[in-house]
């Protein structure tokens, strides 16, 4: 088992930057791929962006691609999201994930956070 926490979210204006993290503890967490997930009221969840055990390699959604980076601190057992120029449809609940490698589909994750709003106001 994998446990993921995650904090950092809020409420910020248009343009502002919010750094979300997720803390994990159980197994190993340099065994597992990690991935940001978002979900709006009333919407599906999607893929915002994933990164491989070393955080050698990342990969980010189209909508945030430029704007949103993810990475890890294996030594802290952290991953990270930092949000530059927020827009207000960034606004959703954002989840962590752990997965055996590298993935945008939301099935393929193991362990979920229990998520962090975000808000974004124009």
């Amino acid at each position: 088992q994998v446990q993921l926490v995650e904090s950092g979210g809020g409420s910020v204006q248009a343009g502002g930057s919010l750094r979300l993290s997720c803390a994990a503890s159980g197994r190993t967490f340099r065994n597992y791929a990690m991935g940001w997930f978002r979900q709006a009221p009333g919407k599906e969840r999607e893929f915002v962006a994933t990164i491989n055990w070393s955080g050698g390699m990342a990969y980010s959604a189209d909508s945030v691609k430029g704007r949103f980076t993810i990475s890890r601190d294996n030594a802290q057992n952290t991953v990270y999201l930092q949000m530059n120029s927020l827009k207000p449809e960034d606004t959703a609940d954002y989840y962590c994930a752990a997965a055996v490698t590298t993935t945008t589909k939301k099935n393929d994750y193991l362990y979920w956070g229990q998520g962090t709003q975000v808000t974004v106001s124009s």
